[in-house]
């Protein structure tokens, strides 16, 4: 959200202050990366990086210490069992690790390594701490919801005592060689080889150990004191064996973490073998195709890091953590994709490197193929990782989103323009502000109120001088088809006469520290304390809070965001939680700290489905922390950005990079969150937010006000027409938002997944495919600039999505586009249909029951197809058959519309919803690059319901200006129902 800001105690402190921002070249990148661990500063990564150091300078001598016994290994009904042997001294002392290898009919496969002696609680806990023994083995509680059904087919087709080989998935395609000395796993797809577990040796599961204390120092006797020889200094030995200053306890910018567990880290490599270009594991802000990690050109120093965190105006082009954590990494080749999950909840560091495999001199023309080594490395839990074989990126998406589950179904209004700010001060200024919308005739849908809404930050209550009455306020929003969203966050000020702090104290409901007392921690109200949301009794008493008749001002049209869930602690290690903290069940902090900003997300969600008796609707919950299966309950935004060229560009790969990786409701703040935006500036960053799936303009609180209406003509008029555009494409938004929620599918998709052929597309990413639709999008992100070079994929026809013009275009090359500042490049590929509704109004609701146009794309062949999805856009109905799923297709000289599930529509019970849309009909179709056999046309043949009728036909000949199209209407069809028109 954004950091406290402290005052100054002394003139002397503010002199030296002063002193070090004028010496300093950029103190704002220096102060917030020190406040964040690299990682030689964090224990457990800087052992395994040197552990690795360490086997990869042996070479072939390396000696990995893990086998597995083969007189213990079994296979049964899609399962293997076995344990690692991992050996820890030279006398060959071994540490049992169970290993668990299971086979799932989606085509995943699961490796789950434990510690039998944490297992068994057969360790002793330091500091007399009440944590749990065992490794954290919870996370698939909260991540996982379905996937994993055991393929029973899976069988063995070889098995002897140097390993075991399992095939499984479709047609037993895929196949898991387990090595039993030193244990890896490598996956083949087709008996060729994918990915390799252990491919280097470099895993590392630090076993329990007690902790030896050092001997007492010698007493001296009486007497003998200042009779001691002057010594030299002695020059301490270069320590023999493991590192162990950070094994029992650690300490950064003044906390220390008394680890009661001792060392606990997991730590594996894996390898993509022939794979050049590796995505995913969101949050950082840097480019799509992800960056080596151990130097040289272009390359980082440091591991992309996942350790949820509060970091304001973070720096670009780094893989430094930021606010939520998705281990799900893609790693793609021409026509081949393959995926690994990292089920951990604790701080997790990822190093990534690239080599050429040795070129074998007789494979004439073909060069040297690259595989990509990744090495994971988290602090705690069990090792528990997935396995996706593809083949491609639509494979592994489903297959991760039946394994996490797939975005909600949205309110629709929120995939609508949100207008926000830190803060709208008054009831009297969120009416002034939505009056002047409707007068300057801009369309949004919510309204949003940050912290200062509420008396002396206390959630669950208004300020009673500012906000006399947000009925009334709620009650015009209403009126105007409007929402209102307003902030949550789990840190409840710790003061009197308040009753949330009092039941959450009470209820014994609170995160607590070490010594199992409820934590306090300091944030925006100050002293805090916080929800903790794993309590099955928290989440119920957190619901009870939202009701209509306890959070008095709030109404049907009240939704929420969900701010500072990482968890951000001002004055905690790293503005976060200690990891020696407890949370529900006894887990430490440091087991769950990735997850716990879903846990709040997913309360949060869970309370606004049903706010009074009787009611049931989807909610609109924004979250800024999340992990795998945060999809499920809400959208997120990219947090504290800034109001630069640079951050309005990096918001587009980072956009991206959360739909490939399961999580597609994204956006960031548009206009950017610190700073002041110049108006080209600003409405770039309006044509770039029409197409983030979550668009909203935001603004700290130091920010001059910017709303759309403030903006000097022409730039007003540019970003209203941006705003319009949204609002005219919301059919096809839903429709992309549905085809999410049903596979899994990215809404903004990267030229990788749409085109895994075009091998030029895989480092591109500055510009995407709007879901199924062809719309190819390259929003301006320089300033000055007004033409964009436009990568076409593929050899099909393209189209200016403004003037039709069918465009020049070579696949695998870049099309130079006019992109003067009222205008976004915009290309429509032939071949697709999608829908639009263009009557202008204020708000989604307000165009429920508008009709639609057609925008049918012809493509080489003379063929085109496209969807429409469409439901209440507010309850549940829609999972008892209560919606609209049409396919179009352009066939020959017929355009159709059927249902696309083939449904009986006379089968379909319907609701007021459905009755209402007996009434909303096509309205008209537009033609792009219609035949010219179609220019003496006047009419065409309409079937629908029966019956047939003639449509009106009129035919554009193309100019130097536009290219032909034809308008086909008014059609009248109902848009539910089955219709045919014929341009023979």
């Amino acid at each position: 959200m954004r950091t406290p800001s402290q005052p100054f105690s002394s003139w002397s402190a503010l002199l030296c202050a002063l002193g070090v921002l004028f010496s300093l070249f950029s103190l704002g990148v220096a102060v917030k990366e020190n406040d964040f661990k690299k990682c030689d500063q964090s224990g457990f990564c800087k052992r395994n990086r040197a552990y690795a150091d360490k086997a990869i300078a042996q070479g072939s001598s390396w000696q990995a210490p893990y086998k597995i016994s083969p007189t213990e290994a079994t296979f049964k009904d899609g399962v293997f069992h076995a344990t690692i042997l991992k050996t820890v001294d030279d006398k060959g002392t071994t540490v049992e690790l169970p290993l668990t290898v299971s086979f799932h009919k989606s085509g995943t496969a699961r490796v789950n390594v434990d510690e039998k002696q944490r297992q068994e609680k057969n360790i002793e806990l330091r500091h007399n701490s009440q944590a749990r023994k065992e490794r954290y083995n919870e996370a698939e509680k909260w991540a996982i919801v379905g996937g994993t059904t055991v393929d029973a087919d899976a069988k063995v087709s070889y098995s002897g005592d140097s390993g075991i080989k399992i095939q499984y998935g479709p047609n037993s395609a895929f196949e898991a060689d387990i090595k039993f000395n030193p244990y890896s796993i490598e996956f083949k797809r087709d008996g060729s080889a994918q990915l390799k577990l252990n491919d280097r040796g470099l895993m590392n599961l630090e076993h329990w150990r007690p902790k030896v204390e050092p001997p007492p120092a010698e007493e001296k006797k009486e007497g003998e004191e200042g009779t001691e020889k002057k010594e030299e200094p002695v020059v301490e030995p270069e320590p023999v064996g493991e590192d162990e200053s950070t094994w029992w306890d650690e300490s950064f910018g003044g906390n220390t973490d008394s680890k009661p567990r001792g060392p606990e880290s997991v730590a594996l490599d894996i390898t993509f073998f022939g794979y050049d270009h590796v995505y995913g594991i969101p949050e950082h802000a840097g480019p799509l195709s992800l960056k080596e990690t151990r130097g040289g050109d272009g390359a980082y120093t440091e591991p992309y890091r996942l350790y949820n965190s509060d970091v304001f105006e973070y720096i670009l082009d780094s893989p430094m953590t930021l606010y939520g954590a998705i281990p799900l990494m893609q790693a793609h080749r021409k026509d081949s994709t393959v995926a690994v999950f990292w089920l951990s909840a604790a701080e997790t560091w990822i190093d990534i490197t690239k080599a050429k495999e040795s070129s074998n001199p007789l494979s004439l023309g073909k060069g040297p193929k690259t595989n990509t080594h990744t090495h994971w490395i988290s602090e705690a839990g069990v090792m528990d990782l997935f396995v996706f074989l593809g083949p491609t990126p639509q494979d592994i998406n489903k297959a991760y989103g039946e394994l996490t589950g797939t975005t909600a179904m949205p309110q629709e209004f929120s995939v609508g323009y949100h207008q926000c700010r830190w803060n709208y001060v008054s009831d009297d200024d969120v009416k002034e502000v939505d009056r002047k919308m409707d007068r300057h005739q801009i369309p949004y849908d919510v309204i949003w109120l940050d912290i200062e809404y509420t008396e002396e930050k206390k959630y669950f209550t208004w300020d009673s001088d500012m906000f006399k009455d947000p009925i009334s306020m709620g009650q015009q929003l209403d009126a105007h088809g409007r929402q209102l969203v307003v902030i949550i966050d789990p840190h409840i000020k710790n003061t009197g006469s308040y009753s949330v702090i009092d039941e959450l104290k009470a209820n014994g409901l609170a995160v607590k520290n070490k010594e199992g007392n409820d934590f306090d921690g300091w944030c925006w109200p100050g002293s805090s304390m916080w929800v903790d949301c794993f309590s099955p009794s928290a989440v119920k008493w957190w619901k009870s809070l939202f009701k209509y008749s306890k959070f008095k001002g709030t109404m049907e049209n009240t939704w929420l965001w969900n701010d500072m869930n990482e968890p951000s602690v001002f004055n905690g290690p790293e503005v976060t939680m200690p990891k020696d903290n407890l949370h529900y069940g006894s887990w430490e902090h440091r087991d769950v700290h990735n997850i716990n900003g879903m846990t709040f997300h997913n309360a949060t969600y869970e309370a606004l489905k049903s706010r009074k008796k009787g009611e049931l609707r989807r909610p609109f919950v924004l979250t800024r922390s999340f992990y795998s299966g945060s999809q499920r309950v809400g959208a997120m935004w990219t947090g504290d950005n800034q109001a630069n060229w640079e951050h309005l560009g990096a918001s587009i790969p980072m956009i991206l990079n959360q739909g490939v990786s399961g999580f597609p409701f994204a956006g960031a703040d548009v206009g950017g969150f610190f700073g002041n935006p110049e108006a080209e500036l600003q409405s770039r960053w309006y044509q770039a937010g029409a197409f983030y799936p979550f668009f909203r303009g935001h603004a700290h609180i130091d920010s001059r006000r910017r709303e759309p209406y403030l903006l000097a003509e022409p730039y007003r008029d540019i970003v209203t027409s941006a705003l319009r555009l949204r609002y005219s494409l919301m059919p096809s938004w839903y429709t992309a938002f549905h085809q999410a929620h049903q596979d899994g599918s990215p809404i903004l998709r990267p030229m990788y997944w749409t085109h895994p052929s075009s091998e030029g597309g895989f480092g591109i990413d500055n510009q995407f495919f709007v879901g199924s639709t062809g719309i190819l999008v390259k929003p301006v992100v320089e300033q000055g600039k007004t033409s964009e070079d436009v990568y076409i994929p593929d050899d099909e026809v393209y189209y200016n999505y403004f003037t039709y013009q069918k465009l020049s275009t070579v696949s695998g090359k870049t099309l130079t586009v006019d992109a003067p500042i009222e205008s976004i490049p915009i290309l429509m590929r032939g071949g697709h249909i999608f829908p639009r509704r263009d009557t202008p109004r204020r708000s989604v609701k307000l165009m429920r029951f508008d009709d639609y146009t057609l925008v049918v794309v012809v493509s080489k062949d003379g063929t085109a197809e496209g969807t429409l999805y469409a439901d209440d856009g507010d309850s549940f109905e829609y999972q008892k058959g209560e919606y609209i799923h049409r396919t179009f297709k352009l066939e020959g000289s017929k355009l159709t519309s059927t249902d696309a599930e083939g449904r009986d529509a006379k089968a379909i019970k319907e609701g007021d919803w459905l009755k209402n849309m007996r009434n909303v009909a096509i309205d008209k179709i537009i033609v792009v690059g219609a035949p010219v056999s179609w220019a003496d046309k006047k009419e065409v043949q309409l079937e629908a319901g029966g019956k047939q009728s003639t449509v009106k036909l009129e035919y554009f000949k193309g100019d130097a200006n536009r290219g032909p199209f034809a308008i086909v209407g008014r059609v009248g069809a109902r848009v539910g129902a089955d219709w045919s028109i014929d341009f023979a």
